[in-house]
């Protein structure tokens, strides 16, 4: 590890970076709760992580650090909440690299009785106005490309991309291997760097804990947003069927278990709230890669002074 001389000359030429970090998450608290969001603060040790198959958690005792908030947001969505939001730590073992920490800060927010899109209005409002607050304008410059979110955004289904960019279907014959290999070999390099690009409509086999898209069979309501080439935001139309839940996080559990990972125990609690809990829609943003873009930082490095040493 590099001593303090080391640190303290890395401190030093991080604070412009810190100074617009600190003015981005004003604009951010700002903006949702002049929408009416509530701020929450949700449990960081928790007993049950979301069940996903290439998510892994970072243990704490008999307990794991959160890969995300969302279980016990939605439960406060199932207790009532319409509108709240989170920013705070959240980890995932084994994940360091130009895009990624094993701890990073997370942005969640959630609407009752909204739809996938109408949170795709929320993150381009949400992105025009921090953007605006931090920088006086509407674009930012990253990696030679300039982002201008206030423009028409593009916006493309999984199926179309695919079959453009890699000449197949992961909608009609799903292989995850495939899909993640040629999603990040194939399509994502083809993707705009100047316009913000949304990617909808995902297999069903790629969203864990989102509702089918209505009429359209193997189709989940997901959607991720790029700009600059960077993946910033993922969102969900929200499962709110408990016992279809159980199967995916049951079938998740054994095929964790059968490629040696670990199986973690089902959140019994979020699965009862699931019946209480009204249709809804909720968004994941990073906020260390939206300060990369803003910053025009070439990787988390130059915007987290302090690397993280967990998972």
């Amino acid at each position: 590890m590099p001593g303090w001389p080391e640190e303290r000359n890395r401190l030093a030429v991080a604070a412009p970076v810190l100074k617009l970090r600190s003015e981005s998450l004003q604009a951010v608290r700002k903006f949702f709760v002049d929408h009416g969001f509530v701020e929450t603060e949700t449990p960081v040790r928790i007993p049950a992580p979301a069940i996903e198959l290439n998510i892994d958690a970072v243990p704490s005792g008999d307990e794991y650090l959160r890969t995300s908030p969302e279980l016990h947001m939605k439960r406060l969505l199932a207790a009532g909440y319409a509108r709240i939001f989170q920013m705070g730590p959240c980890f995932r073992q084994n994940e360091r690299g130009r895009f990624h920490n094993p701890e990073y800060t997370m942005l969640e927010w959630y609407r009752a009785n909204a739809g996938y899109h109408d949170v795709l209005a929320d993150t381009k409002a949400l992105l025009i106005s921090v953007v605006r607050e931090v920088l006086g304008q509407t674009t930012c410059r990253f990696q030679g490309a300039v982002i201008e979110f206030s423009g028409e955004w593009i916006y493309r289904t999984v199926s179309d991309v695919f079959m453009e960019y890699a000449g197949w279907d992961p909608v009609r014959d799903f292989d995850a291997d495939r899909f993640d290999r040629d999603l990040v070999g194939r399509v994502e390099p083809r993707l705009s760097r100047e316009c913000p690009t949304v990617l909808a409509d995902y297999p069903m086999e790629a969203a864990a804990l989102a509702r089918p898209k209505p009429g359209a069979d193997g189709v989940a309501e997901r959607w991720e947003l790029y700009a600059g080439g960077v993946e910033l935001a993922n969102a969900f139309g929200e499962l709110i069927d408990p016992a279809e839940q159980r199967r995916r996080f049951v079938a998740c559990a054994a095929e964790r278990k059968a490629q040696g990972k670990a199986a973690y125990p089902i959140d019994e609690c979020f699965l009862e709230s699931l019946g209480d809990m009204p249709a809804s829609a909720g968004v994941a943003l990073g906020i260390d890669r939206l300060v990369m873009l803003l910053s025009g930082a070439e990787s988390l490095d130059h915007v987290l002074p302090f690397r993280s040493p967990v998972g």
